[in-house]
């Protein structure tokens, strides 16, 4: 009986570490198609064409489609990693990327906070990502992105990692957007973010970059993943709480997959 649940349990976590659940976004010309992979790594399908965000082999990319653009955030190896951009990228597809990725990188386009492009017939502004409140991990001013992609007539917003800074609660219009949570720690906890996103009131939000012990255990992934000792589904459900009634769809994407069965 032990031996049939553990393999029961083996079979479990092998189909959920393949790829997680994709959902669409409607447009008059088709849908958008995203599709979550690990931590703040995404995939967006519109049209035929692809986009990757801060591709990370942790996760599995067996599935995963090769790239007419990749957006890179920040130079950490979660959001920089060279191995899965070279496997994601289609030949010559543009990487946008920020300036201290570049320096470790050595290829790409860089945007800088507030400038904008057209990449692969995509249009990208590049937002704020960065800290206020001085702590650990501390995201200086200007070191890194977040992203607003316009497909299908649809804008999707990247946060990348930092607090609720003023070009984040000056976004309009914003379809889509995928927010951080439980980093910065004691900065952007459930009830920071939902206030956060009361501030520009996308139709939709994924919360992503939240169990840290879990990303840091990928780079590493000795043994059995570390305990939950923060209780994320408490936290994500108190950022359900404190969004309720504000017509925002929240969407949980399921973004660590042995912790799945939350």
């Amino acid at each position: 009986m032990r031996l049939l649940l553990w393999v029961m349990v083996a079979v479990t976590y092998a189909v959920s570490a393949v790829a997680q659940p994709s959902s669409r976004v409607s447009t008059e010309d088709g849908d958008i198609v995203i599709t979550p992979i690990i931590h703040s790594s995404a995939q967006v399908e519109y049209a035929g064409k692809v986009i990757q965000v801060d591709p990370w082999s942790a996760g599995d990319l067996s599935q995963a489609k090769r790239a007419d653009l990749i957006l890179i955030t920040d130079d950490p190896g979660h959001h920089l990693d060279p191995n899965a951009i070279e496997q994601l990228r289609k030949p010559g597809a543009p990487v946008v990327l920020t300036a201290t990725a570049y320096d470790r990188f050595s290829d790409g386009t860089v945007l800088s906070n507030g400038e904008s492009g057209i990449f692969a017939d995509i249009r990208v502004e590049a937002i704020g990502a960065y800290d206020m409140t001085p702590g650990r991990p501390f995201h200086p001013r200007g070191e890194a992105n977040g992203y607003v992609v316009t497909v299908g007539g649809k804008r999707l917003f990247f946060s990348g990692v930092g607090q609720c800074v003023p070009e984040i609660r000056a976004l309009s219009s914003i379809d889509v957007a995928f927010m951080p949570m439980n980093l910065p720690v004691d900065r952007m906890r459930p009830i920071p973010v939902a206030e956060c996103v009361k501030t520009f009131k996308p139709k939709v939000v994924y919360l992503n970059h939240y169990d840290q012990p879990y990303a840091r255990w990928l780079t590493n992934p000795q043994g059995d993943p570390p305990l939950d000792e923060q209780d994320t589904p408490a936290t994500i459900r108190a950022f359900q709480q404190a969004i309720a009634g504000e017509g925002i769809e929240f969407r949980d994407a399921g973004w660590y997959p042995s912790r799945s069965g939350r």
